[in-house]
């Protein structure tokens, strides 16, 4: 089951708003281009920001996302007929022969189990054409990034068209490593109502996620500097063999 911030109807609507301007997704685009990729299928779509961006530069796109709302928030963007749109888990992902499979944002790390991993790995290499590109990034486990989100935990208040003014709460609910969890709560000043999300991610070292890479038939090529966060997240870039 998606987190309800992504497949909640009141709160895929806002997500957006809440996420801010997405600087690093240029930086997803021209890897596109460096590694020749034409046909991308990106994981985990969210609110189709990245796909829309890659279709736009004429790229055939598919995105994929298990959560309905934010598959419906990303078809009523300009420019998202040119994508194609698939509401499904790594179960749905079609065998396209992509170029380049995309995961950003934390996509990569809501895989919490060693075979929920291995399955997403599997589903992409499968989607993904002989020596296709597989992209994702990752939070770096030492950076510790939950003691920066348990000290934040400050509401942020955005007036937002369609919902009105909208106020979110971040607070760290536990951290039993390698899972952090924590909750965002939302309460929409217009009528008072309050929504909860819940979420978990899985932060995995470097040498674990080169291992795991290579056991499912992947090279790493290259490991980077996330564009927004440096020295944050790892961007790891490989490639699935023959």
């Amino acid at each position: 089951m998606p987190d309800a911030i992504f497949a909640h109807p009141r709160l895929a609507p806002v997500y957006d708003a809440f996420d801010g301007p997405r600087d690093d997704l240029a930086a997803y685009v021209s890897i596109a281009g460096e590694l020749g990729a034409d046909r991308v299928l990106d994981v985990g779509c969210g609110t189709g920001c990245l796909a829309i961006l890659l279709a736009g530069t004429g790229r055939t796109v598919v995105g994929a996302d298990p959560a309905a709302a934010s598959i419906e928030v990303a078809r009523s963007k300009d420019g998202s007929a040119a994508v194609t749109w698939i509401q499904g888990d790594a179960a749905a992902i079609p065998a396209i022969g992509a170029d380049l499979a995309l995961m950003t944002g934390n996509v990569a790390q809501v895989f919490l189990t060693d075979e929920d991993w291995a399955r997403v790995l599997r589903a992409i290499g499968a989607a993904l054409r002989p020596r296709g590109y597989l992209v994702f990034e990752t939070r770096r486990p030492e950076r510790r990034a939950w003691q920066e989100w348990a000290a934040d935990t400050g509401p942020v208040t955005l007036d937002i068209p369609g919902s009105g003014p909208v106020e979110q709460r971040r607070e760290v609910t536990a951290v039993n490593l390698p899972l952090v969890s924590f909750r965002y709560t939302y309460r929409f000043l217009a009528d008072g109502a309050v929504v909860t999300s819940d979420s978990t991610l899985r932060f995995r070292g470097r040498d674990e996620l080169r291992e795991s890479l290579a056991a499912h038939g992947y090279h790493v090529l290259d490991v980077r500097e996330a564009p927004d966060r440096p020295g944050r997240e790892f961007v790891f870039i490989a490639q699935r063999a023959t």
